[in-house]
């Protein structure tokens, strides 16, 4: 019997949804066409790569036949003396077989001693049933052959096979130029594919499971290991959500399945969520053979939820269930994916600052300038002009304009931007356009918090719920928790911090870059003129429980994921103490909606990584001099652990994260920590002041290296953190060290700007492919951050304009017309990939909040979903707003920290500008007392105006734990880190020209202790 090879298969057809030609345009709609159905019966190509330009893949080999491509050819060794011509081939998977279509067969062949092989179109299963068999005699001399045939049978699973065994001897065959070609329609028989990825040649992507000790793709097959003892079929499980039925439609379900050494499973097809309805089950008794299976049944309802499950629970002895082949045949074929893209007129949807840049891009098929206009809310012309023509942007495919109306200042609501004969959405001029964009961005990671219950009365009676992971059943807790088997012998409380993305593990490589983001922005107040000395985001500012504490409260909302960082420490007298542990999550994936209180999963400690412990220096060492003027113990408690981190990680420098610890939570493995021992590094020396570190931190080569790559920084890149708080937080680095520092950030700035006059959607991130990743928004938004503190550094009004236009990609001026924030634009993300934020799957559970940002478009269409629905898309298009898509629309706490950074720089530029400083201030640290409990410090004001001052009031910050003790010569108070002097009555004047001084003591514990940055006098910064 012939006997196809059934592994390393190529994928079949699914749902058809491709898109055509990035030069195909629907100019209309500003978005790049999609593929219309093949005609009926034209002909049909069913071999991919058959001239082998792409190399070898999809065609497979039985083992004991390597494949290679020989000068364009395939080319395979065949060994002599095998019994059956079957016993050695190659081939080609997924040829749909159709009873009465026609077939042409072509190829070209050879083989370097004369041999007869047997060319095969067949079924790839049992009975592998032929529908063409013909015997090829080959020579060296290569020879084309052809054939045709009509097809005799109906299966999806058929196959083009050369069987090459027989000869006594070995030789090699060689192949080139094949196509099978056929009328037949491209609709797989018995109706549409309704399971993605059922081959599991894409992993394990689509599919979930539970009650595992362990699932994977073994060998081409999805394998789980169940334990035994489990009380019911539903205790454990895999399958597939998110299946379409219609009601009264007729599905035939297919498939492989064994179990070593045996079991019962049952399956379902069932709703996805309660009442968990029935439309098909059955139990079946497996045992290790692979049996196939074909069932078929009728709809009884409408639904997209319907799930195709495994149930494996049930047996009293452990096994190994393994299945392959998933097919469920029946249905409609979704129709072609069209994104709708609104008016080809694309601004940023929620507004531009009056004093700040204001730009547009239109799509058109225009090549010479077009008329432009923008009206107020009434329909009036307040402004017009002509366009820039573009031509066509490589990151869209579209033929684009542009438009500048930045001269525009006046405030109002309602505007529109008209050209080509359309009209954009709507959008305001305002100074406060970006006020509650702060607010919001923040809230998110409150509602994201692990371990606590969130209170409907700060952020909405819909995101209201109980405390997920302490130990309530079903949870099994994050408060006692054991290592992956083999890992350690001990057991944590890791409660707290924050859910990472769209699932509910929580990782300390993650939660680093997102901790440190949220405390730069509030330490940037300490430093940016443009700040306002932080009242923005002190105490009561958000909506936080802890509000009202003394405690600016963007530094509880870091605090809640601090603490876990610092959880997730090895303990003392352990194993690799000091370290720590890289991620925490559930055994095995869950299915989206579940919210957190509800997850049964049992919870894991995974192995300690270099990176996550140098994760915890860097935060740990920031959160030492950040909380020490609010907690003095839970400073100190940081710094030691910072210490200790970096301690544990310069002796176990190469500990990475294994890339396959995948199962139930994301690996983020990171084979490259050199850039997070300098990032750690910097931040310890910013901290102590200590010389090692400070050794550490400039014999790296990142620290005269490049760290602003042009797609931008982000959790596995980290050294841009460590040289941005170089070069802004105060140090006692050598004046000219300091200035190379800050010269490097604002070089970086001057080539985002470049790259953002470049783009014609206006953003400071490459045209090409490679640019558009998962997450890229991010990275997008960190580029604009790189852009503000080249602002906060200089003063040049052309970084501040290059942030502020970075963002108008975020919030809409993009191929898509899609804001990626909900809540903030006329469309905007509402369904990203997250199991708390349900809506779209259960319409009790709410839409993700307002602030919340999508990870945005992706080329490499890392998810089944995007890949079905987007392959071919050009980057700018490769995005969906759907719960399904996480490679393009998850939510991550690393993206809205971004989001929070940059929307508290917006926010700040609303305010009136500073002036030009009329002031000078000098401070002078006399140095530290006997005992090195304090110091005395001067500062001096002159006045470099031309008009006296009357009255004054200076303002400053402290790096660290610094506290005025007492003053002379000005009333001087200090509020957390902040200190206040105010003139007496004899020195309220400073003529131009002239100074006054006063002085202090102030006590402090030890640390880095360099003089202040910046200086507020009367309101007014004074460097």
């Amino acid at each position: 019997m012939p006997r196809p090879r059934h592994r390393h298969r190529h994928p079949g057809p699914r749902r058809p949804l491709t898109l055509l030609a990035a030069t195909a345009l629907l100019l209309g709609g500003g978005t790049a066409a999609y593929a219309a159905p093949a005609e009926p019966h034209a002909s049909t190509e069913h071999i991919v790569n058959g001239t082998f330009t792409d190399g070898t893949d999809p065609w497979w080999s039985t083992d004991n036949v390597t494949l290679s491509v020989v000068d364009g050819q395939l080319c395979a060794a065949v060994p002599g003396g095998l019994a059956n011509p079957w016993d050695a081939s190659i081939g080609h998977n997924g040829i749909p077989l159709v009873t009465g279509a026609s077939y042409a067969l072509r190829f070209r062949a050879s083989a370097d001693a004369p041999v007869t092989v047997q060319a095969n179109v067949q079924l790839n299963e049992a009975p592998y049933t032929t529908v063409l068999s013909r015997a090829v005699t080959l020579d060296a001399q290569a020879e084309e052959f052809s054939y045709e045939f009509t097809g005799t049978l109906d299966s999806t699973n058929g196959t083009l096979t050369f069987q090459l065994g027989g000869p006594a001897e070995g030789y090699t065959f060689c192949l080139d130029d094949v196509s099978l070609t056929s009328d037949a329609s491209t609709d797989p028989p018995g109706g549409a594919e309704q399971i993605r990825n059922g081959d599991f040649s894409n992993g394990t992507a689509g599919w979930y499971s539970y009650g595992t000790t362990a699932s994977g793709v073994v060998d081409g097959r999805l394998c789980s290991q169940v334990p035994g003892g489990l009380a019911n079929p539903w205790d454990a499980g895999v399958g597939q959500n998110d299946i379409p039925l219609i009601a009264g439609e007729t599905y035939v379900l297919s498939f492989d399945a064994s179990a070593e050494p045996g079991a019962t499973v049952r399956v379902t097809v069932q709703l996805g969520n309660e009442p968990y309805t029935s439309y098909f089950v059955e139990d079946l008794a497996l045992t290790g053979e692979v049996q196939h299976v074909e069932r078929t049944f009728t709809a009884t309802e409408d639904t997209d939820r319907a799930q195709v499950a495994f149930q494996l629970g049930g047996s009293a002895e452990a096994y190994t269930f393994c299945l392959d082949n998933v097919s469920l045949l029946g249905g409609e074929e979704e129709p072609p994916y069209v994104p709708d893209t609104g008016p080809r007129v694309r601004v940023n949807q929620v507004g531009y600052l009056p004093d700040g840049p204001k730009n547009a891009t239109i799509v058109t098929d225009a090549t010479e300038p077009v008329t432009w206009e923008l009206r107020s809310a009434d329909g009036a012309v307040v402004a017009s002009g002509q366009t820039t023509p573009r031509g066509v942007d490589p990151a869209s495919a579209q033929n684009v304009h542009t438009v500048d109306f930045s001269s525009v200042r006046t405030p109002g609501t309602g505007y529109t931007l008209s050209a080509d004969g359309d009209t954009s959405y709507p959008f305001d001029i305002s100074a406060d356009v970006w006020t509650q964009l702060r607010s919001d961005a923040l809230q998110f990671f409150y509602i994201q918090r692990s371990g606590i219950a969130i209170d409907g009365d700060l952020v909405g009676a819909e995101y209201a719920r109980p405390a997920g992971h302490v130990g309530v059943a079903p949870n099994q807790g994050d408060t006692d928790v054991p290592c992956q088997p083999g890992v350690c012998d001990y057991r944590l409380d890791v409660r707290g911090g924050w859910y990472d993305a769209g699932d509910h593990g929580k990782y300390v490589v993650n939660g680093g870059i997102a901790t440190y983001q949220l405390l730069s922005a509030f330490e940037r107040t300490k430093t940016a003129p443009s700040a306002g000395g932080g009242a923005a985001l002190g105490d009561s500012t958000l909506r936080v429980p802890e509000r009202g504490n003394g405690v600016p409260d963007i530094l509880d909302e870091a605090r809640w994921e601090l603490e876990f960082l610092l959880r997730m420490q090895v303990p003392a007298g352990k194993p690799l103490a000091g370290m720590a542990h890289h991620k925490i999550h559930d055994r095995n994936w869950t299915g989206l909606p579940l919210q957190p209180e509800d997850d049964p999963e049992p919870r894991e400690l995974h192995p300690p990584s270099t990176a996550a412990t140098l994760n915890l220096a860097a935060t740990a060492a920031q959160c030492a001099r950040l909380y020490a003027p609010y907690d003095a113990a839970f400073a100190d408690r940081c710094r030691t652990a910072a210490i200790t981190a970096y301690a544990a990680a310069k002796a176990n420098p190469t500990r990475y994260a294994d890339p396959n610890d995948g199962n139930g939570g994301g690996s983020y493995s990171d084979n490259d920590v050199s850039d997070e021992f300098y990032w750690a590094a910097a931040e310890l020396y910013l901290t102590t002041g200590e010389a090692s570190y400070l050794a550490d931190l400039t014999a790296s080569p990142h620290h005269t290296g490049d760290v602003f790559a042009p797609t931008g920084f982000g959790w596995a890149n980290t050294a841009a953190l460590g040289r941005l708080d170089l070069a802004t937080v105060p140090s006692n680095l050598p004046d000219a060290e300091r200035q190379r520092i800050r010269a490097s950030v604002v070089a970086a700035a001057d080539a985002y700007l470049a790259t953002l006059r470049g783009q014609a959607y206006g953003l400071p991130m490459p045209g090409h492919a490679g640019a558009y990743f998962w997450g890229a928004n991010s990275n997008i938004i960190n580029n604009a951050v790189v852009l503000a503190t080249a602002y906060d550094l200089t003063g040049e009004l052309k970084y501040r304009d290059g942030a502020i236009q970075s963002v108008d990609y975020i919030f809409g001026r993009n191929a898509l017309n899609q804001s990626y924030v909900t809540g903030w634009g006329e469309k905007a993300s509402r369904n990203q990939h997250s199991r708390i934020y349900g809506n779209q799957y259960d319409p009790s559970l709410p839409n993700p909040p307002a602030g919340s940002l999508a990870g945005g478009a992706n080329a490499s269409l890392d998810d089944p979903f995007a890949k079905q629905l987007l392959d071919g898309c050009a980057p700018m298009f490769c995005y969906v707003d759907d719960i399904a898509s996480y490679a393009t629309n998850e939510v991550a706490i690393n993206w809205n920290s971004a989001l929070a950074w940059i929307a508290s720089f917006l926010a700040d530029q609303g305010a009136a500008q500073p002036a030009e400083p009329s002031c000078r201030v000098t401070y002078t640290n006399y140095g530290t007392w006997t005992g090195g409990t304090g110091f005395t410090g001067q500062v001096t004001i002159t006045n470099t105006g031309s008009t006296p001052i009357t009255g004054w009031t200076l303002r400053f910050a402290f790096v660290g734990d610094q506290k005025v003790r007492e003053a002379w010569m000005a009333r001087v108070s200090q509020s957390g880190a902040t200190v206040t002097a105010t003139n007496e009555s004899y020195n309220s004047r400073i003529e131009p020209g002239a100074s006054v001084m006063f002085g202090f003591n102030a006590t402090t514990a030890g640390g880095a202790n360099p003089d202040p940055g910046l200086f507020f006098l009367n309101g007014a910064a004074c460097r």
